[in-house]
């Protein structure tokens, strides 16, 4: 009898999972998100200390943003059905990124310099809302909210799934944000980015173009 072969692709409820993980990651690079704010805060008071603390509130006004979107998913896998939440999340995917491709150069203004930690809960929050960021992770919480049924999932509560999901979405954000602002707070300083500036908002609409792609040929 041949010996047993590990089989080399990923469980089908891994894949959500990781996909939440790598948007953290995603979003955790983009300045808008925050940490270019807690950098210069950093700067500012010319506290290494004052980023990190910065970085607490950023990361729950965002988690805030993401959890209302995943509350909405939820609550609409119960009126109407997955193929329709799809439909819906492909389209307005789509609608969303070819608005922000004409209008990436946009951006919400609201506070100063001198902010408290609601101040920027309420900033990031806005932030998050504003960019969409809850809206790209959609087809990702679809995955890990009806992943599993009948395919050895080791969890099937969807609501618990998704509290899980956003939480490690946030937490993956929260590390490459405090990675990213803490080189450049510790190494490079703020000149760097007026010599090396990357258009991360032409990144983000067309991410999304492609996040609502993609979310489209998995609703086809």
């Amino acid at each position: 009898m041949p010996p047993p072969t590990l089989s080399a692709t990923l469980p089908d409820w891994l894949g959500p999972w990781l996909a939440m993980i790598g948007f953290g990651a995603f979003h955790g690079l983009n300045p808008g998100m925050g940490w270019l704010f807690a950098l210069s805060l950093g700067l500012q008071q010319n506290s290494g200390r004052a980023v990190w603390i910065a970085l607490f509130p950023i990361a729950a006004g965002h988690a805030a943003s993401v959890a209302l979107v995943a509350a909405c998913v939820l609550a609409g896998l119960h009126f109407i059905s997955l193929s329709a939440v799809q439909w819906i999340t492909a389209l307005l995917l789509i609608a969303f990124g070819v608005y922000k491709l004409f209008n990436y150069y946009r951006h919400p203004r609201w506070v100063g310099m001198k902010v408290g930690p609601g101040d920027l809960f309420s900033w990031s929050f806005l932030m998050a809302t504003a960019h969409g960021a809850g809206l790209m992770v959609v087809p990702a919480l679809l995955g890990v909210a009806t992943a599993g049924h009948g395919h050895g999932a080791p969890d099937t509560n969807p609501p618990v799934n998704v509290v899980l999901a956003v939480g490690v979405h946030t937490f993956a954000m929260w590390l490459v944000m405090g990675a990213v602002a803490w080189v450049v707070y510790r190494k490079l300083g703020l000149a760097v980015l007026r010599r090396n500036w990357i258009n991360f908002d032409l990144i983000w609409a067309v991410s999304l173009l492609v996040v609502g792609a993609i979310a489209l040929m998995t609703a086809l």
